[in-house]
């Protein structure tokens, strides 16, 4: 069976976004690859280093989500990224042949230090591909599921990968992304982006009254002032998470909205209907963990055990390709 190393950064809960975009792709995933679950607690720090008492909760509301959608711990591998030493050793590894001129290029590097408004980047923000080309290959990945936005860093750790197998001994798997067939899902306010900091998400934890609140507020076609006006369900946040939560109903919202047989109102208590039956199970779920955070406590510190197992099979190998196995 090939593996599969894919995360999340707990920098607060999950929100639609994750769940349309990876979260319901990993729940079934996990029954055809063995599934690594990282909870990157350390790449949180790149951008969070100030408020580092945040990461005590938001681990566990990270694992929660995952369990909620349906992870099932018995087969997938929940684990804290910070609580593998081996991960650390082996960035500082990879990062002596790695430049800064191409961690300065990488696109994701400056978009991202762009939306954050860093002008002068911190060594952890430039080296976090370092870092997460670590992830992914202690553990071998075969496969590595993300969005387009992600591959400049799967493309550095393949070349990190095939540096290093040339280098000293080839020992490690060159990993392959694993491509979405899911859009991103825009924030309810129509920024490109769905995010806690932009105040525009749904989050999987929201209420069912939430949910409707949200969905009530969220932007539609700007042009469409009147009910007897025709829109374009393309230029509309609200058909967006249709498409993504009421697919069998999306076409029909589409013809509809533009003969202007459905109004923006009627449109958008038909998403909340939809979007709360797929959320309602997993609040369930929710609650029961909430409700035994000492299970969950077990079930992180159990797959971060496990996970540590074969970090350290791996540096050996690494030590020894390298002439470091001093003893």
């Amino acid at each position: 069976m090939k593996r599969i190393l894919t995360g999340d950064r707990p920098t607060g809960r999950l929100h639609v976004g994750h769940y349309a975009g990876s979260l319901q792709n990993r729940v079934r995933l996990q029954h055809e690859y063995e599934t690594f679950i990282i909870i990157a607690d350390v790449q949180a720090l790149t951008t969070h280093f100030e408020k580092p008492e945040m990461l005590l909760k938001n681990v566990f509301e990270i694992a929660i989500d995952n369990l909620s959608v349906g992870i099932d711990p018995n087969i997938s591998k929940i684990f804290i990224q910070s609580m593998i030493p081996q991960i650390a050793e082996l960035t500082i590894f990879y990062s002596m042949f790695v430049s800064t001129n191409v961690l300065k290029h990488n696109p994701t590097i400056k978009s991202e230090a762009a939306q954050y408004g860093y002008n002068d980047l911190t060594y952890g923000f430039l080296g976090y591909p370092v870092s997460q080309a670590a992830d992914i290959t202690f553990c071998k990945a075969d496969l590595v599921p993300c969005g387009d936005d992600q591959l400049p860093h799967i493309e550095l750790t393949r070349k990190i990968v095939r540096r290093f197998n040339s280098l000293y001994k080839p020992i490690l798997t060159v990993p392959e992304a694993l491509l979405g067939n899911s859009p991103r899902l825009p924030g309810i306010d129509g920024n490109a982006k769905m995010g806690k900091s932009l105040g525009n998400a749904i989050y999987l934890s929201d209420s069912s009254e939430e949910v409707n609140l949200k969905i009530k507020n969220a932007k539609t076609d700007t042009n469409r002032i009147l009910l007897k006006d025709k829109g374009n369900p393309n230029l509309c946040t609200v058909f967006q998470y249709h498409k993504a939560f009421n697919s069998l109903e999306s076409d029909n919202i589409m013809e509809m909205c533009k003969k202007a047989g459905i109004g923006c109102v009627a449109c958008k208590k038909c998403l909340s209907n939809a979007m709360n039956i797929v959320l309602d199970p997993i609040r369930e779920k929710r609650k029961e963990y909430e409700g035994n955070m000492d299970l969950v406590k077990e079930i992180v510190f159990t797959g971060t055990e496990e996970i540590r197992k074969h970090a350290e099979e791996t540096m050996r190998e690494i030590r020894s390709a390298m002439s470091i196995g001093y003893f």
